[in-house]
């Protein structure tokens, strides 16, 4: 698959790849707009089994980014790198290599952590280029996102809770959630101050079991998690869980979580809706993480990040009523709620999805 079949009917600005072998290092940074400003997104280190698969993944998520951007209000465009490899591969040789390669790119991509990437690891890619927030705490940084975003998705659930029961309260709630890796394990502790009912499944038993002990949350194996009768489901992993196969056997009656990616296609939006299932579009849900690392570009200011992230409540109820009043899924009224945001302070590229 080459590079241009790979973006097919998608505005992206720039693709390119860092390749050093002397430590190992296969990335690819996909920017896919600037139109509100720098492109930022995190790193995520991944063992991608093909080539194609690192590339489908980076153009994907850079979109996604560049949507969350806009509609949580942030004046920064849209960018996603992978490296190709996994913990036992990476060096710090290589890390200082991927940031020369971000530095390369003299400020149009701001990186981040993300799936496979740590604090520590944006220490390393600092020493290279200042173009990396996700920093620990004790090293000038925002330090680790996972908790805020978190935050953001208990914030976009309490929005569908007043939507479709008239009450924020999510006490008495049973929430689904798959996955309980940094964000879900705060998500589930957040959840039972909420004095919800948490259900938990991770690949990593140890993990979901944890969180019973903790927390008093019941665990189901990973292969059942999606299929649970609850009110919120929340995907917390990988993407792709939401497809063709899953829908007809969901038992929700919403999905909020922070996966990115959450759908296989963008035609399951409609499924989902068509199933009677709520869907808050996931660059929505989960753009607390977004917002707290970009808050490092201007100084951290934490009361205002916080502002940002309970405003995360304000945006979810008005993607549901717009999508409520034009008979559109909440997927499409979200991308519509972004590009409005465009259309007035941006340069006026319009964002295109689903071959439109």
């Amino acid at each position: 698959m080459g590079v241009f079949d790979a973006i097919g009917d998608d505005h992206h600005e720039r693709v390119v790849v860092g390749h050093d072998p002397a430590t190992g290092l296969r990335s690819i940074i996909a920017i896919y707009s600037t139109d509100l400003g720098p492109a930022l997104g995190g790193t995520r280190l991944f063992p991608y089994h093909t080539d194609d698969d690192a590339l489908t993944d980076a153009l994907r998520l850079s979109k996604a980014m560049a949507l969350k951007a806009s509609a949580a209000g942030l004046n920064l465009g849209g960018g996603k790198a992978v490296i190709i490899g996994d913990r036992s591969t990476v060096t710090p040789e290589l890390w200082r290599s991927y940031g020369r390669f971000v530095d390369s790119l003299a400020g149009a991509y701001i990186t981040a952590e993300d799936v496979g990437t740590t604090t520590d690891d944006m220490h390393l890619i600092s020493e290279e280029t200042r173009w990396v927030v996700g920093r620990a705490a004790e090293d000038h940084g925002a330090g680790d996102p996972s908790p805020a975003t978190a935050r953001g998705v208990v914030r976009a659930m309490k929005a569908v809770s007043t939507h479709l029961w008239n009450s924020d309260s999510l006490r008495g709630s049973r929430v689904a959630v798959q996955g309980v890796g940094k964000v879900g394990s705060a998500l589930v502790e957040f959840l039972t101050e909420e004095e919800a009912e948490v259900v938990v499944a991770d690949v990593r038993p140890e993990a979901a079991a944890l969180m019973a002990e903790r927390f008093g949350a019941k665990t189901v194996p990973t292969e059942e998690i999606l299929f649970e009768e609850c009110g919120f489901l929340a995907p917390c992993s990988l993407g792709g869980a939401l497809s063709a196969d899953t829908i007809p056997q969901l038992r929700c009656r919403a999905v909020v979580g922070s996966a990115n990616n959450q759908l296989a296609a963008d035609e399951d939006a409609a499924r989902l809706a068509q199933a009677g299932i709520l869907y808050v579009p996931d660059f929505v849900a989960n753009a607390a993480g977004l917002i707290h690392v970009s808050a490092e570009l201007d100084g951290f200011n934490e009361a205002l990040v916080t502002s940002r992230i309970e405003a995360i409540y304000d945006s979810v109820l008005s993607i549901l009523q717009r999508a409520a009043a034009q008979d559109i899924t909440p997927h499409d009224a979200a991308i519509g709620f972004a590009e409005d945001r465009i259309r007035r302070e941006g340069n006026g590229i319009t964002f295109r999805h689903g071959g439109e």
